[in-house]
């Protein structure tokens, strides 16, 4: 069998040591022959591709068009700035540290519930699944039932179609519940022995924050020009830098989880040495497949907000209409695609086409269309994004009710208070989106790695492999492992 090397592990440096504990796993399978899992099939996994970077181009175009970007954003606000010296008559600047106050407090509550809600869903992972489930189901009855007796039929109608839906969904999916809940266990287990992976998250999360207010504050104002190619260039670039640094992170936790899966020593930590590596193999050798397909779904992004834009006009709003909605469902198939790609862009290190076809050719091979396209656990991670952003809102009321003047720059009078909440709701479900993209990258890579190396998974990690297999001949009883 091939040494299972995946991007996370340090080869050069641990080669030897790492294809010496394969070697003593695979005596060890061996040697228990006859136990309940001597009839997993062989690894199914590709070979790791020899070091070198991946898709340069695209990593170069990326960079050039960074540094062209950052030159117009400082030319515009030195602009900005001489004009607004001149025209500013000494008139003091508005007190915004309320809202920095109140953005920290929620941000800091968000960082320690999500920390702590990660202990939670270890230990109900199946009742967090059904339960979010059942409430989606049950929200779309609320809106059927709400629709009907307020008068809006439409809104009733269609309520009550998607309960239906919801319904029929809930009750096909509902065996396959253990099989979820064990891959979501599996995957929160493996990013909480690894959690330094979300100081890399959270990271990511304040640059794209500073790159959003640079990006509007140099160049929003060229968004009204009736130059449809230059605003299509700023907006490309504003998604496409958005998009690298997210698909970065989720690399990142694919080669982090990896090596937990295949080598439990080597990631076992707080800042293990397997999330080192894999961060900067994900900012060297893989980003130019990072950014190859980054940028695929920022044009198909560029093109939806322009195609937003063009609803303002009444003469061709169906036609741009249908045109949103291709777009639509181009953006969501693409997605898709960079969802599995980018798994094996971490573990082994393709070019981004080549990761997308792989990856998929393993899911069709193994007869697994249907588990890729459960999104139980994904519903889960909403959920609790949800929950945590409404009682960080909470936290975000009280803090603005105790002391009106948090927001008395905005002027916001008797909506403070609510102004508060919607502050503290909105910090509180990005921060938490963030824990939870981490958690849900980790189960795409734990999904992934079953498919090729569950023997591996039993010799690493004894008690969550038998919690996987049992769940998953429940619910796939008709699907070999």
């Amino acid at each position: 069998m091939d040494v299972p090397i995946v991007q996370g592990t340090a080869v050069p440096a641990g080669g030897e040591k790492y294809a010496d504990n394969v070697n003593q796993q695979n005596n060890m399978n061996n040697q228990n022959q006859d136990n309940e899992f001597s009839h997993l099939t062989p690894s199914v996994r590709p070979e790791m591709q020899a070091s070198g970077y991946r898709d340069v181009g695209w990593a170069g175009l990326f960079v050039v068009h960074l540094i062209v970007m950052v030159a117009v954003i400082s030319v515009n606000m030195g602009s900005g700035a001489a004009a607004a010296a001149n025209g500013n008559g000494g008139v003091a600047e508005p007190d915004y540290s309320g809202i920095y106050y109140l953005v920290g407090i929620t941000a800091v509550s968000t960082i320690a519930l999500g920390s702590a809600t990660l202990q939670f869903m270890m230990r109900y992972p199946e009742e967090l699944v059904k339960g979010s489930l059942v409430i989606t189901v049950a929200l779309s009855g609320v809106i059927a039932i709400l629709g009907l007796m307020s008068g809006q039929m439409f809104a009733g109608i269609m309520g009550v179609v998607f309960f239906a839906i919801g319904v029929c969904y809930a009750k096909s999916v509902w065996p396959r519940i253990p099989f979820a809940a064990a891959n979501l266990n599996t995957a929160l287990t493996a990013v909480k022995a690894n959690m330094g992976v979300t100081i890399i998250a959270y990271g990511m999360v304040l640059l794209a924050f500073g790159w959003s207010i640079l990006w509007f504050i140099g160049v929003g104002d060229s968004l009204s020009s009736n130059n449809t190619a230059v605003v299509f260039f700023l907006l490309v670039s504003f998604y496409w830098v958005q998009q690298v640094l997210s698909n970065t992170v989720q690399t990142t936790v694919a080669g982090t989880i990896g090596t937990w899966w295949f080598v439990p020593d080597e990631a076992s930590s707080y800042w293990s040495s397997a999330i080192k590596d894999s961060f900067g193999r994900a900012t060297t050798y893989s980003f130019g497949s990072i950014c190859f397909g980054s940028f695929i779904v920022a044009v198909v992004q560029a093109l939806r907000a322009i195609a937003h834009q063009a609803r303002q006009n009444e003469d061709a709003q169906l036609l741009v209409c249908i045109i949103d909605c291709i777009l639509g469902c181009i953006q969501d198939i693409l997605e898709y695609i960079n969802k599995w790609a980018y798994v094996y862009v971490g573990l082994y290190g393709f070019g981004y086409i080549e990761a997308g076809k792989n990856v998929l050719e393993l899911f069709k091979s193994k007869g697994w269309d249907v588990i890729i396209a459960d999104d139980l656990c994904d519903r889960v991670l909403f959920m609790v994004s949800l929950g945590i952003g409404v009682f960080t809102g909470i936290i975000g009321l009280v803090c603005t009710y105790l002391n009106s003047n948090l927001l008395v720059a905005f002027d916001l009078g008797e909506a403070t208070a609510s102004a508060g909440f919607f502050v503290g709701l909105v910090v509180g479900f990005v921060f938490c989106s963030i824990l939870m993209n981490v958690v849900g990258g980790a189960v795409n890579t734990v999904i992934v790695c079953y498919a090729e190396s569950p023997a591996e998974f039993q010799t690493n990690h004894p008690a969550l492999a038998h919690q996987m297999r049992s769940a998953y001949m429940q619910a796939f009883p008709e699907l070999r492992l």
